[in-house]
C-alpha cells in the first residue's frame, strides 16, 4: 500500500521536471535557440521532430524491462540525470551554434521524454483507481507551479541582467538553463528517497534482461487486439497529444516569427503556469464529478478555438489572452488522459503500456512540429502552419466519440486476469 508522502513525493517530480517543460521546451530556449545560436523556427520543429523519435524507439523496451525487472524507479533516475545534465550542458552554447544547442536538447528531451514513462508508471503503484484523477491533476496543477516558479526567477534573471551585475543577456540565459538542471535533480531528490523498486527485483545479465524485455513487448503487441477500446482511445490520444505538443513546443518561436517580443512571450508562458495551477486541479474535480471522457472532449474543443484564433493573432494582448485559455485547459486534459489510461491497460505491465503509449505518441507527435515545418517552408507563412494544427484536435476529437471507457476498464481486469 502505498503512503501520503509517497503521493506527495509522486506529485513533487511534476514540479522538478516541469522545470525543463517551461525554460527549455517552451520559452527561453526556443528563442534563444533563434536569437543567439542562429537557428530557426523551422529548424528548431525539426529537432523536436528528431527527440521525438528517440523517445520512441527507447520507450517501450524500456518499459517492458522496467516492468519485467522492477526497477521502475531506478529507469527514472537514470533519465533525470540524463535530463538535468542535457539542461546544464546548454550553458556551453554560444552564437552561432545551432548544432550544438539541437544536440543538447534532443539529449535533453530523451531524459525528459523516456523518464516520464516509468514516473506516469508509478501513478499505478501509489494509488488506487480512484485516486486517479486526483492524484494526476494534483501532479500536473504542482509541475505548472513549479515550473512556473522557476520561470519567473529566470525571466527576472534575464530581463534584469544589467541591473544585477551580469556581463550580457546571453549569459543571464545561460545561467537559467544550469538552473533548470539544479532544480531537476534537487526536487526529484523525494520521489527517489520515499518510493522504492519493487521487493522483487530480478537481477539477470544485461543480455537476458533485453531478451525477456524484448519477448514481453512482442506479447504486448500480439495482444493489443484483446483491448479495442484501449486502442480507440490511443488512436485519438495520438492525434491530440501531437496537437497539444505542437502548441507546446512551437508557441514562443511562432510568437518570434510574427514579431511579439521575447519578453512579452515569456511572461505569456507565466500566465499559462500560473493559470494552470489552479485550473488543472478544478478540472480534476469536475473530471470526477463530470466524467473524464466529458472533460477532456471540452477541452479538445478549447484547443480548436485556440489554433484557430492564434493564426488572427497580431499583438502581444492576443497572446497574452490565448496563454490564458491554454492555461485553462493544458495540464487538466493531460492529467485526465493520464488517468484514464492507467484505468484501461493491464495491472503488472504499467510502464510497458505507458512504454508503448510514448512510443506510439512520440512516433505520431513528430507529425504536428513535422506539419507545421513543411507547411512553413511551403507557403512561407508561419499563420498557415499553425492552422495545420487544427486537423490534429479534430481528428482526436472525432475518435475519442467512439471510445468506452467503462467497456475499456473491464477488458483490461478481464484480460488480466485470464
Amino acid at each position: 500500500m502505498s503512503t501520503p508522502i509517497q503521493i506527495r513525493a509522486w506529485v513533487m517530480y511534476d514540479w522538478a521536471n516541469s522545470a525543463f517543460a517551461t525554460t527549455i521546451m517552451a520559452a527561453v530556449m526556443p528563442i534563444y535557440f533563434i536569437d543567439v545560436a542562429g537557428g530557426t523556427d523551422g529548424s528548431w520543429s525539426f529537432t523536436q521532430t528528431a527527440a521525438a523519435i528517440v523517445v520512441a524507439m527507447l520507450s517501450p523496451l524500456l518499459g517492458a524491462i522496467a516492468d519485467y525487472s522492477g526497477k521502475k524507479v531506478s529507469f527514472l533516475r537514470i533519465f533525470s540525470l540524463i535530463g538535468a545534465f542535457g539542461s546544464m550542458g546548454l550553458a556551453f552554447v554560444g552564437p552561432g551554434d545551432m548544432w550544438l544547442a539541437a544536440i543538447l536538447v534532443v539529449v535533453g528531451m530523451v531524459g525528459f521524454g523516456t523518464g516520464n514513462t516509468f514516473y506516469d508508471a508509478l501513478l499505478n503503484d501509489i494509488t488506487t483507481p480512484e485516486q486517479r484523477e486526483s492524484v494526476s491533476a494534483r501532479g500536473y496543477s504542482m509541475g505548472y507551479l513549479g515550473g512556473g516558479l522557476l520561470l519567473a526567477m529566470n525571466l527576472g534573471l534575464i530581463l534584469g541582467w544589467e541591473s544585477i551585475g551580469l556581463p550580457s543577456q546571453t549569459f543571464a540565459s545561460q545561467i537559467s538553463f544550469v538552473s533548470v538542471g539544479i532544480w531537476w535533480l534537487v526536487f526529484s531528490w523525494p520521489l527517489f528517497r520515499n518510493v522504492k523498486d519493487a521487493a522483487t527485483v530480478r537481477m539477470e545479465s544485461l543480455g537476458a534482461t533485453l531478451r525477456m524485455g524484448s519477448a514481453r513487448l512482442r506479447e504486448t503487441f500480439s495482444r493489443l487486439k484483446d483491448y479495442p477500446e484501449l486502442l480507440k482511445f490511443m488512436l485519438a490520444y495520438w492525434f491530440f497529444f501531437d496537437g497539444i505538443n505542437t502548441v507546446i513546443v512551437m508557441a514562443a518561436s511562432y510568437g518570434t516569427t510574427i514579431g511579439i517580443k521575447s519578453e512579452d512571450l515569456i511572461a505569456a508562458l507565466l500566465i499559462t503556469q500560473f493559470i494552470g495551477f489552479p485550473a488543472t486541479l478544478v478540472f480534476g474535480k469536475l473530471a470526477d464529478r463530470i466524467g473524464s471522457k466529458q472533460m477532456l472532449f471540452g477541452s479538445l474543443v478549447l484547443y480548436l478555438l485556440i489554433v484557430v484564433l492564434g493564426y488572427f493573432m497580431t499583438n502581444a494582448t492576443h497572446f497574452f489572452v490565448l496563454a490564458f485559455l491554454v492555461g485553462l485547459v493544458q495540464g487538466g486534459s493531460q492529467a485526465t488522459s493520464r488517468a484514464i489510461f492507467s484505468k484501461i491497460i493491464p495491472p503488472g505491465r504499467t510502464a510497458e503500456f505507458n512504454g508503448f503509449l510514448s512510443f506510439t505518441s512520440r512516433f505520431f507527435s513528430f507529425g504536428g512540429p513535422l506539419v507545421f515545418g513543411l507547411v512553413k517552408l511551403v507557403s512561407d507563412s508561419s499563420r498557415s502552419a499553425l492552422l495545420a494544427v487544427a486537423f490534429f484536435f479534430l481528428a482526436g476529437l472525432v475518435l475519442l466519440t467512439i471510445v468506452d471507457l467503462a467497456k475499456g476498464e473491464r477488458e483490461a481486469q478481464r484480460h488480466s486476469a485470464g
